[in-house]
C-alpha cells in the first residue's frame, strides 16, 4: 500500500538497511473484488529474514502502470522487487514480458519448461474432466514457456514458472523475483524463490529483524503519541507504527537485536503508563479468549440482534473452537428473543428492544438455552434508519455473564452499519476477555 491509512501514525526512530519492494498486479485486485493475500504475505516473511518492505504497489493488468511501479520501486534503493500474478495463460497476463523488457532482456521459448508445463495442464484437464481446443491450449502453454533470457526458472506450483530476473549486462538496479499469483502457489514457490542464488546475493545476509506487538484497549493515540514523544531519545533504533482498528490500540515495533535495550524500554514505559488498558504483549483478543476457554474448560454460546451473527462467526472462525462454542441465536424480532432466549415480553414492551437490561436477559437466555458456561448477548440499532433522539443509530448494549459475574457495556458507535456492527463484536470480545482473564473496566 503506498500510504498509510488516516489511522496510523508511525514514529521512525531508526530503519534497518535492507530493503525490498512489492508489487501486486491484477485489476480484480486494483478495484478490491479480489483481496491482497500476497503482499502483506510477502512482506511478513520478507521481514522474518531481516528485510524491511517499503512499498506494497497494487496496479491492475496495463503494462505501462506495472512498467511505472517497477521504476518506482528501483528508485527507492531497494536491493529486489518481487511481483506477484499475471503469469497466466490469457493476453492480460504480461508481468514475466514487462519485466524482462524492464531489465533489458529478450524472451525466449524455454522448451523443456513448455514440455513440463504441458504435461501439468493435460493431468490438470484430465483431473476435472475439462474438454479444450487444443490449438488454443498450446498457444497458452507457449506464452507461459516464453523466459527471458539469464533469468533463473523456479519450477511451477501450478501451470506458472515463477523467474528472478537480473538486470542485463549494463544496467543497474535490484533483480526481480517473479511469482504467480495464486497465494497457494506463491507460498509453495517461496521456498525455492528465496533459495535462488541470484535473489540470495540480492537480499545478503541483513540477519534478524525483530518484530514487537503491544496491543492497548481504550487508549487515545493522542495519549499514547505524547508519551512516545516523551520517551523519544530513550527509543532510539526502533520504528514504531501505531494503528486504531474498533478501539484496539496496536503498537508493532521493528528493530534489529541491538536495539533490544530500547524495546524492553519501551515495553516497560507502556506497561507502566498504560496499566489498566495494556491487554496483551503479542496475542490478539481472540487469541486470549479462546485460550482461556480451553484452560478453563468452559464453553460459551451466543444472542445477537444487531450483529447478526458476527460474534459467533468470529468466534468459529478459528480451529478447535467446536471445543468451547456450543451455539448462537440471531433473534431479530422481539418474537424470536421471547421464544428463543426467554425475553420476558414485559421487559420488551417496558424497556425496549435496545436496551442494556434485554441485552442481559439475552446472555442469560443464550446461556440457559445451551447449557453454557458463559452466555453473551448484542442488542443495538446499526442503520441507518431506526434511530430516536433517546436512541441515535449506533447504540449498542452489550452484556457477558458467567460463573464470575456479568460484564456489561452501552456505547454509541459512529460509522456506517458495517462499522457499528464491526466494533460491536470486537467489544463484545473484549468484554468475554475481561469476564474470564478479569481487569479494570474501560
Amino acid at each position: 500500500m503506498p500510504a498509510l491509512p488516516p489511522d496510523v501514525d508511525p514514529l521512525r526512530v531508526g530503519r534497518v538497511a535492507v530493503r525490498a519492494g512489492i508489487v501486486v498486479t491484477g485489476t480484480e485486485v486494483l478495484t478490491g473484488r479480489v483481496a491482497d493475500r500476497n503482499g502483506p504475505w510477502l512482506a511478513e516473511r520478507l521481514r522474518e529474514r531481516g528485510v524491511d518492505v517499503g512499498h506494497v504497489v497494487v496496479v491492475g493488468d496495463r503494462p505501462d502502470d506495472l512498467r511505472d511501479a517497477l521504476t518506482f520501486l528501483a528508485g527507492t534503493d531497494v536491493a529486489l522487487i518481487l511481483t506477484s500474478g499475471g503469469l497466466g495463460p490469457t493476453a492480460d497476463d504480461l508481468t514475466a514480458e514487462v519485466v524482462a523488457a524492464f531489465q533489458g532482456r529478450p524472451v525466449s521459448l524455454d522448451a523443456g519448461l513448455e514440455k513440463r508445463i504441458g504435461g501439468i495442464v493435460e493431468r490438470l484437464m484430465a483431473r476435472r474432466g475439462w474438454r479444450a481446443d487444443r490449438q488454443a491450449t498450446a498457444a497458452g502453454v507457449r506464452k507461459q514457456a516464453m523466459v527471458p533470457e539469464g533469468a533463473t526458472v523456479l519450477e511451477p506450483v501450478g501451470t506458472a514458472a515463477g523467474l528472478v530476473v537480473p538486470p542485463a549486462d549494463g544496467r543497474t538496479g535490484p533483480p526481480v523475483l517473479v511469482l504467480p499469483g495464486p497465494p497457494s502457489e506463491l507460498q509453495a514457490m517461496w521456498p525455492a524463490a528465496i533459495a535462488a542464488p541470484s535473489a540470495g546475493r540480492a537480499l545478503g545476509n541483513p540477519g534478524e529483524l525483530r518484530q514487537g506487538t503491544i496491543r492497548l484497549w481504550g487508549t487515545l493515540e493522542s495519549q499514547l503519541a505524547a508519551t512516545l514523544r516523551e520517551h523519544e531519545p530513550e527509543l532510539d533504533g526502533l520504528e514504531i507504527t501505531t494503528c486504531l482498528r474498533d478501539g484496539e490500540l496496536e503498537i508493532v515495533t521493528r528493530f534489529a537485536p541491538g536495539a533490544q535495550p530500547a524495546y524492553d524500554r519501551l515495553s516497560a514505559v507502556l506497561a507502566e503508563d498504560y496499566a489498566d488498558t495494556l491487554f496483551s504483549s503479542g496475542p490478539t483478543v481472540d487469541d486470549l479468549v479462546a485460550g482461556a476457554l480451553a484452560e478453563r474448560g468452559s464453553t460459551v454460546a451466543t444472542a445477537e440482534s444487531c450483529t447478526g451473527g458476527l460474534l459467533a462467526a468470529r468466534l468459529t472462525g478459528r480451529a478447535g473452537s467446536s471445543q468451547w462454542m456450543l451455539g448462537g441465536v440471531v433473534a431479530y424480532a422481539n418474537s424470536a428473543k421471547e421464544a428463543l432466549l426467554d425475553v420476558p415480553a414485559g421487559l420488551l414492551a417496558e424497556r425496549g428492544a435496545v436496551s442494556p437490561e434485554v441485552a442481559a436477559a439475552m446472555a442469560d437466555g443464550a446461556r440457559a438455552r445451551f447449557g453454557a458456561d458463559v452466555g453473551v448477548g448484542i442488542t443495538g440499532i446499526a442503520g441507518p434508519d431506526g434511530g430516536t433522539p433517546g436512541k441515535p443509530v449506533g447504540t449498542v448494549h452489550l452484556c457477558a455473564v458467567g460463573p464470575d459475574g456479568r460484564r456489561a457495556r452501552s456505547l454509541v458507535v459512529p460509522g456506517s452499519r458495517a462499522a457499528v456492527r464491526e466494533r460491536s463484536v470486537t467489544v463484545a470480545m473484549q468484554l468475554l476477555r475481561l469476564l474470564l482473564l478479569g481487569g479494570p473496566e474501560v
